[in-house]
């Protein structure tokens, strides 16, 4: 199922009446994917389904981990990212789907 981009962002308060249309409003826009793991993705919006299964283009995943070190027991965050030119999400795996902040012209 696709959905058409025809209004502006900005519109999105006098717009909105379900929760997906706003999912539907960020087609085509870069959005920023929340994942279940520690994950979080960002990238242009092509697709996406009732249930949430979306395909971005020009992601870029970044993956948080955290580990102890054993001798100083001293927690250990360590990120890494990389780039995919094109990803399905599973929906049930998405906790937050989110559009930048526009600055109001």
């Amino acid at each position: 199922m696709s959905y058409d981009n025809g209004e502006a962002l900005g519109d999105l308060s006098t717009n909105i009446e379900e929760p997906i249309d706003f999912i539907r409003f960020a087609l085509n826009e870069h959005v920023m994917v929340k994942m279940r793991t520690d994950r979080h993705l960002t990238g242009i919006l092509q697709s996406f389904d009732q249930h949430l299964n979306m395909v971005l283009s020009d992601v870029v995943e970044t993956i948080t981990t955290t580990e102890t070190d054993p001798d100083s027991t001293e927690e250990i965050v360590k990120t890494t990212t990389r780039e995919i030119p094109l990803l399905f999400i599973r929906g049930d795996s998405v906790v937050l789907v989110s559009t930048p902040n526009r600055n109001p012209n």
